[in-house]
């Protein structure tokens, strides 16, 4: 892989993915603006992560049918319409149903992932997808500060126009930097659905790893979602005060290398408990510590580090598992894993009602010890080989 197309990979992801986050800091001023509760407003985040869900579901298996490069501009003009729409739209049910349609077309960063796992050479397999990985995170955890400064300076629909503007710039630089790929799959759409079953079915290491991943996913949304709130109400912070605070979780990016290193090295398995296990002690921390911003911020490094070193570990282990089906793969990880986020983030809304900021990280620490449950049955169950595939070539 060129280093030019390394980087036009890790920035497509990290764009197209930051369109998951614009809203979470900016859920106070939406609930003003469309004179909400805070826990309606809350339900953007949701319904904006069931639509990324959804989209994993029925958009992501196209990459192993449509040529790629063809796939990933056409959905980048559906995510800039749908930016548009949300920049514009003057009520608050429809401002939600926009945001299904953001986070439908919003998957073009998983196209692309797969897509670097198919350029690497298998033994460097992992070191690349961290690579490109890094600028997918960069994006969650930059877009919260991005548009909580662009909100400050221009109001909170500024960002949806900045964004509807990157999303053209960047299907232009994509139709003219991919290579092309087509696709071995030539059975039609409806096998192709068919087969993520299957996949499910026969692939106990994908049900694992998409599941504690799942609960990693979990507990950030639950931490994310409500942090503003908390942010605003305990400490008194503004937009640039929350667009600063959001920064910190930058450091969890470098967590991306050197887990796809780690697991290139065989050390995957132990990678991902250790992550499980931090991040219900991030949560826990961010409960107790909930006075200082200090300690707030520590919580937000530490979980963003577990949740992404835990990912980018689990993907280097099921991208072995079957070469010739790696979108499809990466849909039924991805969308057990989103799943998981939008069920944590309208429960967060729900719980922090009603409990506040205790609530929600009672909540989110819960999440990562089911998921640590799950890796301790996997790993004292599994064979060998399930247990580190990693160390098997691609078929």
């Amino acid at each position: 892989m060129r280093r030019a197309l390394t980087l036009v990979l890790a920035t497509a992801c990290g764009l197209t993915v930051a369109n998951l986050y614009y809203s979470q800091p900016l859920l106070d001023l939406i609930a003003h603006a469309f004179g909400v509760s805070q826990g309606a407003a809350a339900m953007i985040v949701t319904f904006t992560q069931a639509g990324y869900a959804l989209g994993l579901l029925f958009l992501l298996p196209l990459g192993d049918l449509i040529e790629n490069r063809k796939l990933s501009t056409r959905l980048l003009a559906g995510t800039a319409v749908s930016l548009l729409l949300a920049a514009v739209c003057p009520a608050y049910p429809i401002f939600l149903i926009i945001s299904v349609l953001v986070g439908l077309t919003s998957v073009v960063a998983q196209i692309l992932v797969p897509l670097a796992a198919h350029l690497a050479p298998p033994e460097q397999r992992g070191a690349f997808v961290g690579k490109v990985m890094s600028g997918l995170i960069l994006g969650i955890l930059l877009a919260r500060t991005v548009s909580s400064f662009v909100a400050d300076l221009w109001g909170w629909r500024a960002i949806y126009f900045v964004s509807a503007g990157l999303m053209v710039v960047l299907a232009l630089v994509l139709r003219r930097m991919l290579p092309q790929r087509a696709p071995d799959h030539t059975a039609g759409y409806g096998s192709l659905l068919r087969s993520l079953v299957t996949l499910v079915r026969d692939e106990p290491v994908l049900r694992r790893r998409a599941l504690c991943q799942a609960t990693m996913f979990a507990a950030f949304s639950a931490f994310w979602t409500a942090i503003a709130y908390e942010l605003i109400g305990e400490h008194g912070f503004g937009q640039a005060q929350i667009a600063i605070f959001a920064l910190v979780g930058a450091g969890g990016a470098a967590a991306a290398p050197l887990g796809g290193k780690l697991a290139d090295r065989g050390y995957g398995a132990l990678v991902m408990g250790g992550a499980l296990l931090l991040g219900t002690l991030t949560l826990v921390l961010a409960a107790v510590g909930h006075r200082s911003v200090v300690l707030l911020a520590l919580a937000g490094v530490l979980l963003d580090f577990a949740v992404q070193i835990h990912q980018v570990s689990s993907q280097q282990e099921i991208y072995a598992l079957r070469a010739d089906a790696r979108a499809r793969i990466n849909t039924v990880f991805m969308t057990t894993v989103f799943t998981g986020g939008a069920i944590s983030s309208a429960l967060t809304g729900a719980l922090h009602d009603r409990w506040g900021w205790t609530g929600a990280c009672v909540l989110g620490a819960a999440f990562p010890l089911i998921g640590l449950v799950i890796w301790a049955l996997g790993r004292f169950s599994a064979t060998p080989a399930a247990v580190e595939p990693e160390r098997v070539p691609a078929q």
